[in-house]
């Protein structure tokens, strides 16, 4: 099935402080996209910690970096290489880095182990994702604390802004910055703020939200997530639950479909 730009994806972005829970939520908001058997999903792991391969249960045999490092590497060195064999080698090592379960496809971006400017570099192998992107319905990006990284490595542009804390005035205050800031750095079509790990809906409503938040909704602190994890399942295979639930009231609220 492929894409057309009439019909471009959905591009669905998560950030927020460490510790919030962005990439529990990333691999639920992935299990019910996936649902949806008619729709191609490409999950993006673009935290260095490459965590939401392992909330999916996905192995990652190598990431984004790993292809622009070696291609570094090759700059560097001077080899003798030619342009269109290079682009032709991109496109095969970003096929390969690619995991493929069903209508879900994985891709990690991994950590840079070269530092200095590699502008064309980074260009090129950002136009390559985003080109891989229209071939999906949706795309769903765990990203880090920041939203800088997603522009400068992964999007320029994404339909949902995904801004993730827990209860805490430090967590909120982080996404209310990273908002401040996406609005110059990122384009997005919406955004919204979902409170993670409340105990309940009281604690829910009793906590601040500055007014240029749009508050999407809560979800609750259980076990099932901790479970899932300590036991090294998939949070593709979890059961309906509450948290699952609150997932997807929270997705219907920033327009994003849930089966």
């Amino acid at each position: 099935m492929s894409i057309t730009e009439k019909n471009k994806p959905s591009i669905i972005a998560l950030c927020g402080k460490g510790g919030v829970g962005k990439t529990s939520l990333s691999a639920l908001i992935t299990k019910i996209l996936v649902e949806q058997k008619d729709k191609k999903v490409l999950a993006i792991d673009a935290d260095p910690a490459v965590g939401l391969s392992t909330a999916l249960g996905i192995g990652v045999a190598k990431t984004v970096d790993d292809i622009r490092n070696e291609l570094i590497r090759q700059i560097d060195g001077n080899e003798s290489v030619d342009k269109n064999q290079i682009l032709s080698w991109i496109d095969y090592e970003m096929l390969t880095a690619m995991e493929e379960h069903d209508n879900l496809c994985f891709l990690a971006i991994g950590r840079p182990e070269t530092e200095g400017c590699y502008c064309q570099v980074n260009h090129i192998l950002k136009d390559i994702i985003a080109s891989i992107a229209t071939q999906f319905d949706y795309v769903v990006i765990d990203g880090e604390a920041g939203v800088e990284q997603v522009n400068r490595r992964v999007m320029e542009k994404v339909s949902h802004l995904l801004l993730v804390s827990d209860q805490s005035q430090k967590g909120i205050q982080v996404a209310k910055t990273i908002q401040e800031v996406s609005e110059s750095v990122i384009n997005y079509e919406s955004c919204g703020l979902i409170l993670n790990k409340i105990r309940d809906k009281k604690e829910a409503d009793n906590i601040p939200v500055p007014k240029n938040l749009t508050k999407a909704g809560w979800i609750p602190e259980t076990d099932d997530i901790r479970k899932f994890d300590m036991e090294g399942k998939s949070v593709l295979k979890i059961p309906e639950s509450a948290v699952v639930d609150s997932v997807r009231s929270c997705m219907k609220q920033l327009g994003i479909p849930a089966k």
